[in-house]
């Protein structure tokens, strides 16, 4: 979940935003659910992607976001609101006057308004998590006012003010339909029904909503088999309206081709580390991504090189990190001395992107035992990088990773253990694992991704498939 300026975010994009051109081949519009959000997620690499598939394919794209940007008349007041990302929160009782209003008039619709991106602004420092585009739209608070509307009315709230748009696609289940046009939904994965003691997720809510989703949809799609099949068995959708389209993995060569000279000394320099000799777990703090049982696994691996667990802290936290208090620290005697050992376990926040790659490639072996992904975008993105993984027999890894991976029971520390013990003293396996892993990783290139959702899209929007 690589991005620009996030240990746990999204690729950057491969080239420059774009301003609006004509193309041939209709429109797509995607919404900014998760493109706004300050800390990348793997659904924000997933949005990203598919702006910039859309793009390739020839598709004029245009992005509808749903921040507090305020609505005014001025072009450039729109823009200057658009990337204020510190706009002050309003007081309790200036946003309960707020929702009420909200909610009375949200039968109505919502309306948009086009963000003007004229340059006036200076922008760079949002170029990596900025999509592709050829317009941009915003409706003030669209996704959140989406939800109260649904908890008041249960029904989905609609959008007004756009150009009507060949094909809607919205990248997460939101209770949201554009009127007169195609609405694609990806559902990337079930895990607040499958695995509810990991997310806080109101199950009745969500399952509602899912349902809502999958009532008005012209087609689901999805990112594994797993996936896909989840929602044909819970909710018994009919199989032919999903689409398994994978995701891509994607990391620009001026990262991925660094030297190894210059990977060692990036992650020796930034983060005090030896090349090659440190496990690597980066990622959400968070029940589903099994760090307790990882850390568990490594301390009693007894491996002598580090384990760096890197990503912002989730839903609790505190119990995954527990042994980070508990049992990262030893005593080693040493000769005479006595010589105290700390951060076997190291933790980092954050890391810059061309520093998280170079920390991905300078891993003896990523570690990343899941209880259950949609997909597992870390896993390949570290193969792509050529660094063996091990990771979990769960959901959709075993399809993603191929054989190209040490795979375990995620709910069994001690086959953690083992296959950290094995991988951190075979060298021949390492190297296996890495070319199997760089082949593997190749399998979800963009080129791939884009010819599977091109075709879905072509089989709604009749001129397009006649045009193919």
């Amino acid at each position: 979940m690589l991005r620009d300026d996030a240990s746990d975010g999204t690729a950057p994009p491969t080239r420059p935003v774009t301003t609006p051109r004509p193309t041939g081949r209709g429109t797509v519009m995607i919404d900014g659910y998760n493109l706004a959000l300050e800390a990348g997620t793997g659904v924000a690499t997933y949005a990203r992607n598919l702006s910039f598939a859309c793009g390739e394919l020839g598709y004029r794209t245009e992005i509808l976001y749903g921040t507090r940007a305020s609505p005014s008349t001025d072009p450039l007041l729109r823009e200057i609101s658009f990337f204020d990302s510190n706009a002050g929160a309003p007081s309790f009782w200036l946003e309960l006057v707020r929702r009420v209003t909200q909610l009375a008039t949200s039968p109505l619709g919502v309306r948009a308004s086009e963000v003007p991106i004229t340059g006036k602004v200076v922008t760079r420092a949002f170029q990596s998590r900025m999509p592709h585009y050829d317009r941009i739209w915003n409706a003030p608070e669209l996704f959140s006012r989406s939800y109260w509307h649904f908890h008041a009315y249960k029904h989905f709230l609609t959008v007004s003010g756009l150009p009507r748009p060949d094909v809607m696609h919205w990248t997460y289940p939101l209770p949201l339909r554009l009127r007169g046009t195609r609405n694609i939904y990806t559902l990337h994965d079930l895990v607040p029904l499958r695995l509810p003691f990991t997310t806080l997720d109101n199950k009745k809510f969500y399952s509602r909503m899912i349902r809502g989703v999958l009532k008005r949809a012209d087609h689901i799609i999805t990112v594994s088999e797993v996936s896909k099949r989840d929602i044909v068995e819970l909710f018994g959708y009919p199989e032919e309206k999903i689409t398994n389209t994978y995701q891509a993995v994607s990391i620009p060569a001026k990262y991925a081709n660094k030297s190894d000279d210059l990977v060692r000394e990036e992650v020796e320099g930034a983060f005090g580390l030896t090349y090659k000799k440190y496990f690597l777990f980066f990622g959400a703090i968070e029940p589903k991504k099994n760090v307790s049982r990882l850390i568990e696994a490594y301390l009693a691996s007894q491996v002598d090189e580090p384990l760096v667990v890197l990503g912002k802290s989730a839903w609790k936290a505190g119990e995954e990190l527990r042994f980070l208090n508990e049992g990262s620290n030893r005593y080693l005697e040493q000769l005479d001395n006595l010589t105290f050992v700390r951060d076997r376990v190291r933790r980092f926040d954050y890391a810059p992107f061309p520093l998280l790659v170079s920390l991905i490639r300078g891993a003896k072996a990523l570690v990343f035992p899941s209880l259950y992904e949609g997909f597992g975008l870390p896993v390949l993105e570290a193969m792509s990088l050529g660094t063996p993984v091990i990771t979990s027999t769960a959901a959709s890894i075993p399809e993603i990773a191929g054989d190209a991976a040490i795979m375990v029971d995620p709910y069994d520390p001690r086959a953690i253990a083992d296959a950290i013990k094995t991988v951190s003293g075979d060298e021949a396996l390492r190297a296996r694992l890495s070319a199997a892993g760089v082949r593997q990783a190749a399998l979800f290139s963009p080129e791939r991704y884009r010819e599977r959702l091109d075709k879905v899209y072509s089989g709604l929007v009749p001129q397009w498939a006649a045009a193919r």
